[in-house]
């Protein structure tokens, strides 16, 4: 993929991003071109293996990572819109953290301030996505969900 196209397709990726934080009493996110490139650096290996799995901890720093994996090429909108998806089973009433909803929150995430995003084909034509946020979310401390995942507003 070549530059100007991955610098669209994260551009898509922040916007679709901004406009659910909105939803979500989130602050917009800014792009960081260094998570940027650590990002794609990361989906170019995963596109190279051809397996879907988050990098280590220690080599991410104090991010977050979502992953998206398809087999054809995604659009941004299409990478946010499963994500944010997971919001209908999140449950409000019972802030916390559940393999079914982390990539959702890990989006509307509060406290987060910059995304990353990373995007390589692998030789089958399939996809691979890596959003990287800064600081990361999902913390499951006592407390750390009921402020960083707020339910959405509904315009009046």
């Amino acid at each position: 993929m070549g530059k100007s196209a991955s610098k669209q397709f994260a551009q898509e990726v922040l916007q679709c991003h901004n406009e659910f934080r909105g939803k979500h009493q989130a602050p917009p996110l800014k792009l960081s071109s260094k998570l940027s490139k650590d990002a794609t650096r990361y989906a170019e290996s995963l596109a190279s293996t051809r397996i879907l799995k988050h990098s280590v901890e220690s080599s991410r720093g104090s991010c977050g990572e979502n992953l998206a994996w398809a087999s054809y090429d995604q659009s941004g909108k299409d990478v946010t819109d499963r994500w944010y998806d997971e919001v209908k089973q999140y449950n409000f009433n019972r802030p916390g953290f559940s393999s079914g909803t982390g990539h959702f929150t890990a989006m509307v995430w509060k406290n987060s301030t910059k995304l990353g995003v990373g995007k390589a084909t692998a030789s089958d034509g399939s996809s691979f996505v890596v959003a990287r946020y800064f600081p990361a979310g999902n913390i499951t401390n006592q407390g750390h969900f009921e402020n960083n995942v707020l339910p959405a507003q509904t315009n009046p």
